[in-house]
Parts: C-alpha cells; sequence; structure tokens
C-alpha cells in the first residue's frame, strides 16, 4: 500500500518568505459590485470570541438549529476622506494625474506628511480635475484612520487609498461631496454579505525548521550526532542551493488575504441609544487591546494578524453563490447568559 509523507509543509507560492514591506497590507484588485461610494474599509483587530447562531445554509445538515462558530472583532472607526487621487489607464498601468486634499486637516495628519499650507489650495486643484476629466479612468479616494476614537493607544493615523465605485462621474460627485467628511462602516458594507480582509500576519522572527515548515524531528539517537531539530541533507553539491529544501528563516509578519469572512454583526457603541444593546466589552476588557469605543463588526472565522494590527475590507473577489437569510445571533460569548 502506498504510503504518503510530507517531507515539508508551507506552500511554494509565498515565496521569498520575508518580511512584508509595510504593517500596512497593500490591496492588488478591487472589487466593483455596481455600488456607489468606497469599495473598501479598515479597522483595528480587537480579538476572538465565539457566537450561537442560527444555522441559515440551506444545504446544511443543521439547518434551522442552533451552532457555535468562532468569531473575529474588529473596531471600525469612522474613516475620513482626507483627498482623492485620479488616474488614467495607460500601456504600463495605472498614471496619476491629479489629486485634490481637503482644507483644514486634523493635525493628527502632520503625523504623517507636511500638510500645504497655502489657503486656495483645494480649490486650484478641482479646477484641475474638471479640465482633465476626459482622461480620468479610475478615482480613488485618500482616507485617514482614527485611532484616538479607538480603544487603542495611539495618535497618528494610517492612510491610504480606497478605490470608489459607480463610474468616473458618479465617483467624483462622491468623493467632492464627502471630501473632509467621516464614512462609517454600516456605509459601505451590510450584515450578512461576504467581504475580503487583507492583513500582515503575527511575526514570529527567525525560526528553525521543524517550526517553520513543519519538517518531521530526526531521531536523537548516536548516529544524528549533528543535531535532531534540523533536515538530513540540504541537497547536492551542485547547485549550490536547492529552493524548495526547508531552509531556518523569518517566519511570520507576511501579508496574507483570506476570502469570504461573513459579517454577522455591525455594532456601534458611539451611538448613545444603542450602546446598551451593543456593548460586547468583557468586563476586564479585551487582552491586549482595551475596550471597544467606536463602532465594529464581528467576522466569522479568523483574521490574520494579532491585535491591534489594522485589518483591510474590500468586496470580495470571488463570492460565494449560496443563498442566505440574515445572520441571527442568540449568544455572543463575552457577555453573560443567558441573552435575549
Amino acid at each position: 500500500m502506498a504510503k504518503g509523507h510530507t517531507s515539508r509543509h508551507g506552500s511554494m507560492a509565498y515565496y521569498p518568505r520575508k518580511r512584508a514591506r509595510s504593517i500596512v497590507a497593500r490591496v492588488r484588485t478591487w472589487v466593483n459590485p455596481g455600488v456607489e461610494g468606497l469599495l473598501g474599509f479598515a479597522g483595528y483587530k480587537v480579538g476572538m470570541l465565539h457566537v450561537v447562531k442560527i444555522e441559515d445554509n440551506k444545504n446544511s445538515p443543521f439547518y434551522g438549529q442552533e451552532v457555535v462558530k468562532a468569531a473575529t472583532v474588529i473596531e471600525t472607526p469612522p474613516l475620513r476622506i482626507v483627498g482623492f487621487r485620479v488616474y488614467e489607464k495607460t500601456f504600463y498601468g495605472l498614471k496619476s494625474i491629479g489629486e485634490v486634499w481637503a482644507p483644514n486637516l486634523s493635525q493628527d495628519i502632520a503625523r504623517v506628511f507636511t500638510m500645504p499650507k497655502k489657503e486656495n489650495y483645494t480649490e486650484e486643484q478641482l479646477k484641475k480635475i474638471e479640465e482633465l476629466i476626459g482622461d480620468i479612468d479610475e478615482v480613488r479616494a485618500i482616507v485617514a484612520t482614527q485611532p484616538r476614537l479607538a480603544g487603542i493607544h495611539r495618535k497618528k493615523p494610517e492612510v491610504f487609498e480606497i478605490a470608489v465605485g459607480g463610474g468616473v462621474e458618479k465617483a467624483l460627485n462622491f468623493v467632492k461631496e464627502n471630501l473632509g467628511k467621516e464614512v462609517t462602516i454600516d456605509q459601505v458594507f451590510q450584515v450578512g454579505q461576504y467581504i475580503d480582509v487583507l492583513a500582515v500576519t503575527k511575526g514570529k522572527g527567525y525560526q528553525g525548521v521543524i517550526k517553520r515548515y513543519g519538517v518531521r524531528e530526526l531521531p536523537r539517537w548516536h548516529k544524528h550526532r549533528k543535531g535532531s531539530r534540523r533536515i538530513g541533507s540540504v541537497g547536492p553539491t551542485k547547485p549550490a542551493i536547492m529552493f524548495y529544501t526547508p531552509f531556518p528563516g523569518q517566519m511570520g509578519f507576511h501579508q496574507r488575504t483570506e476570502y469570504n469572512k461573513r459579517i454577522l454583526k455591525i455594532g456601534n457603541l458611539m451611538d448613545e441609544e444603542r450602546r446598551k444593546e451593543d456593548d460586547i466589552n468583557p468586563k476586564g476588557g479585551w487582552p491586549h487591546y482595551g475596550l471597544i469605543k467606536s463602532m465594529y463588526v464581528i467576522l466569522e472565522g479568523s483574521v490574520p494578524g494579532p491585535a491591534k494590527r489594522l485589518i483591510k475590507m474590500r468586496f470580495p473577489v470571488r463570492p460565494p453563490d449560496i443563498e442566505r437569510e440574515s445572520p441571527r445571533i442568540t449568544y455572543i460569548s463575552t457577555l453573560p447568559w443567558p441573552q435575549s
């Protein structure tokens, strides 16, 4: 009978296994499902819990019954649109042809870059954009996070781009109307829909082959005197190195994308009327995070990265073709039992 063997684990699709260039994930693809407005959002990972919900997948044998699901909480304070950038398509890809910044930016933005000093800078740039409207192929909003509103003790925001859907004209109107204003997550995503998450994983540092690739540890008897937590052979003399041979090196702090995470709940602790109903903070606070103070989402399943890591969310690239009802949660593990 054939015997399976696992000489090494780890996909060859992720090479080289080195540290990500930035702690903030980079979105390479934006999907426009035909909606107007932002095509993504961002928040800070809080931690994990489990929920008891009614199974709403009609193909499941547990349809209509209570099931326990692991879930991740992400705090999503409102994003502020601090500017926008327009692109045209060229033979070499997208090329930026103009940008506009909002007037009277927050002083926290000065922690990221030097703000323009000209008073009429925004008006001048808007006139230039209107002259180039025939060359514009894509519009992206420049947004800034607001960590002061979250439970983490930070002042410096993250500034990045998010694509805007609805066509060039509608996208331009959207960013002009909302320039300098806040956008909340319930204006972008809805409860029950699927999203993709992008983040940089938890860093592990320099690790050996046993932990990094899961190879089998060698027996600890006298013929293996050179070590046990290593591989038996690194390959032939020539070529000098075999890239598929497991070697020690950097583990973790890699950018990863996970598809189709379902939104189970969107809560708002900034609204006094909903605070009591949506408060999911445990009595002692969230480990390594603190207390949720603004809006949050609960996603089904796990999300890459440690607590406080910035998580980017976007519309799904490959959404599942499954009809699902709106999720019904009967219990959240951070709250006392029973719950109505």
